[in-house]
């Protein structure tokens, strides 16, 4: 009896592949990695305008946005040494202007790569760090602003965020955030989150063979 039932069972499942238990698990399986594949695919922004072989695929909810030739709003904004700082005092040069926080993990990562820039084209290219760090309040870093400064070696002015400066750049939605100006003072392009050197470099040479 329990032969005939196999039996049956055999013949069921092999005129319905459906009914085979290792047969679902292959089906199910594939049908998992296939949707892990897409997800992949689509957080990466391998098929997107944004992303190209020479930035890499960008970490999920980072972006680059290119915003064309838009001036880039004047600001006056106090450096660590106390110093007034003028965005259009560094018209005829190339502008980074980084804004980042000590308690950042990504800023501090991509802060080796803007000292290298700044030493390799300090003729043409400025860099402007811009910190969020707050001055007072439970989460108060200002304070840990100027031993950064020094750890990291950075080889360019560094000044304090104003809230009207955050509005002007239309709101910081992600760290770090990078604008990078042309010689005349217009957005060349907007980077929010953490970018490789190649980046920068490739928008600097960009701007340089500009005419």
């Amino acid at each position: 009896m329990f032969k005939n039932q196999k039996s049956q069972l055999e013949q069921e499942q092999k005129a319905n592949p459906l009914k085979n238990k290792r047969v679902r698990g292959f089906i199910y399986m594939g049908a998992f990695l296939l949707v892990v594949l897409i997800l992949f695919i689509f957080n990466n922004d391998i098929f997107s305008g944004n992303s190209s072989d020479e930035e890499g695929p960008l970490p999920l909810n980072y972006y680059v946005k290119k915003t064309g030739l838009a001036t880039a709003p004047d600001f006056v904004l106090t450096s660590t040494d106390n110093k007034q700082i003028e965005l259009s005092d560094y018209k005829g040069k190339i502008v980074i202007l980084d804004f980042f926080a000590t308690w950042c993990p990504p800023c501090r990562a991509g802060i080796p790569d803007l000292l290298s820039i700044k030493e390799e084209y300090k003729n043409d290219v400025e860099i402007l760090g811009i910190s969020l760090d707050e001055e007072t309040g439970p989460s108060a870093t200002r304070q840990d602003l100027i031993p950064f400064i020094k750890e990291m070696n950075i080889n360019y002015p560094v000044v304090y965020y104003t809230n009207d400066v955050i509005s002007k750049f239309g709101g910081i939605e992600a760290i770090p955030t990078t604008f990078i100006l042309d010689k005349e003072g217009n957005i060349y392009s907007q980077y929010v989150g953490l970018q490789t050197r190649a980046t920068y470099v490739s928008d600097i040479i960009k701007i340089l063979n500009q005419r």
